[in-house]
């Protein structure tokens, strides 16, 4: 008797596990339509754009968008580089210098004051102030070197000047 109530077990568990299979397989079915379901409406929307645009529309829209970004792309760097080739002849390189002219004037009264552009050219503007007035000197630079003779603190100033950025490039 034992062995008719075993009997009947192998058939109806294959049918159970069947039947568990296919509720399983439903719902992974059920899943994957309203999966599908939702990337058609975003593909809907996504093709059909906001406002009823088209896609190609706003592609052909945004491309113009890039072309003319690029155009003002090469406008600035031609800019950049016309600024930069007008810096080079712009002062630079500067260093002032306060000092005594005389030994019996006190207050570091007079003033060196060199100017220079990327090349070393520039000037040399010099105020000495005395007892009797003061009296200003311009000296041409070229090349870092001075055409004339220059004081001891018009060449202080002078390798103060070249030597301020001589590290940066």
């Amino acid at each position: 008797m034992i062995e008719k109530n075993l009997a009947w077990l192998p058939t109806d568990l294959c049918l159970l596990i069947t039947a568990g299979l296919v509720i399983i397989l439903l719902i992974v079915t059920i899943i994957q339509i309203v999966k599908c379901s939702n990337l058609k409406k975003r593909l809907d929307t996504f093709m059909e754009g906001k406002d009823a645009k088209s896609l190609e529309n706003t592609l052909i829209k945004r491309l113009d968008e890039i072309d003319e970004l690029n155009e003002k792309n090469k406008n600035n760097e031609k800019d950049i580089k016309s600024i930069n080739e007008r810096m080079k002849s712009a002062f630079q390189k500067y260093a002032l210098l306060k000092y005594d002219a005389f030994e019996e004037s006190g207050g570091r009264m007079s003033t060196v004051l060199v100017m220079l552009d990327e090349k070393n050219n520039g000037y040399i503007l010099n105020v000495v102030h005395g007892r009797e007035g003061s009296y200003t000197y311009t000296k041409e630079i070229i090349d870092g070197n001075a055409i004339v003779q220059l004081g001891k603190e018009e060449e202080q100033a002078l390798d103060e000047a070249i030597n301020k950025n001589a590290g940066k490039d």
